[in-house]
């Protein structure tokens, strides 16, 4: 099931990215964060209001609440990048921010997660998702490859504190103050550097209106990861997402381009074939382990 549902989050995420993408190309950048995490939280503070809990009741650590800040960040690159970069590059960049951030997070057990060592025997599975990662980058516009490569790891970072406040409150709660201070982060962004942009003078809604429902799906893959992230290393949890986000992202960029890429096709592959690969010599190690 927790495959499953990492597999539905990523090809929720391909479609965040896409709606974020076009919320910032009609209001503006900072406006459409700042939309974004202002409509994430009605969402999840409804979600609180109806399960009647109190998430100021009980405090935590300062920094496990540093989540929706990064979330800030997240957006603002990804929405920077979409335009310049296919949807499957940055999908294939920030995968490969994922990876190496997942790897560092399942060696060290940093952010009090379990420890996933990482073996010799899995480099060729490595070697076929670095394979699939690379064929999938068809642009080289280096300030969109930096900022979408930075928000694969700031992903991995914002995943694993909103996951360890989720399991020291609960899941509504770190979802609630995700939204709640990724939008006290967005709204001084958007008043110091949103002069400029046209919602901050004159709002006109688009009638493309299903470009509103980023910050619900955003809202949806949050919580989902909050279930998630402790139950599945950060490294394979990082390629499933991945694997439901590029065939989805193949799916949009035909939408959106009306070009089918063999390459992204052929990519996505080589990561489903890694990550299999890598699978089984886990599954065998288990076997080994149990039968010696």
């Amino acid at each position: 099931m927790f495959y499953f549902l990492s597999l539905l989050s990523g090809a929720l995420i391909s479609i965040m990215i896409t709606l974020n993408g076009r919320l910032a190309g009609q209001h503006g950048l900072h406006s459409a964060t700042t939309l974004i995490h202002l409509i994430g939280l009605l969402l999840i503070a409804t979600m609180v209001l109806i399960k009647k809990e109190r998430p100021f009741s009980n405090r935590q650590a300062w920094f496990l609440y540093l989540g929706g800040a990064i979330g800030v960040l997240i957006t603002v690159f990804q929405n920077l990048a979409f335009g310049r970069i296919s949807v499957s590059a940055i999908l294939a960049l920030v995968l490969l921010g994922q990876a190496v951030a997942g790897l560092v997070v399942d060696q060290f057990g940093f952010f009090h997660m379990p420890k996933h060592p990482f073996t010799k025997q899995k480099l060729f599975g490595l070697f076929l998702i670095l394979a699939g990662i690379v064929s999938m980058i068809n642009n080289f516009e280096l300030l969109a490859i930096i900022l979408t490569f930075l928000s694969g790891i700031c992903l991995v970072i914002a995943r694993s504190l909103n996951a360890r406040l989720a399991i020291l409150t609960s899941v509504h709660t770190s979802t609630f103050f995700n939204y709640v201070i990724g939008l006290a982060v967005s709204i001084p962004v958007l008043l110091l550097l949103g002069f400029g942009e046209i919602s901050t003078t004159t709002f006109d809604f688009s009638s493309e209106w299903y470009i509103y429902l980023g910050g619900i799906v955003g809202v949806v893959v949050i919580f989902i990861s909050n279930i998630i992230v402790v139950k599945i290393s950060a490294f394979y949890l990082t390629l499933l997402l991945f694997i439901g986000q590029v065939f989805t992202g193949i799916l949009i960029d035909v939408m959106l381009t009306g070009v089918f890429s063999h390459l992204n096709l052929i990519g996505g592959i080589l990561v489903l074939a890694g990550l299999c690969t890598n699978l089984l010599l886990d599954r065998q190690k288990k076997d080994s382990a149990i039968h010696s």
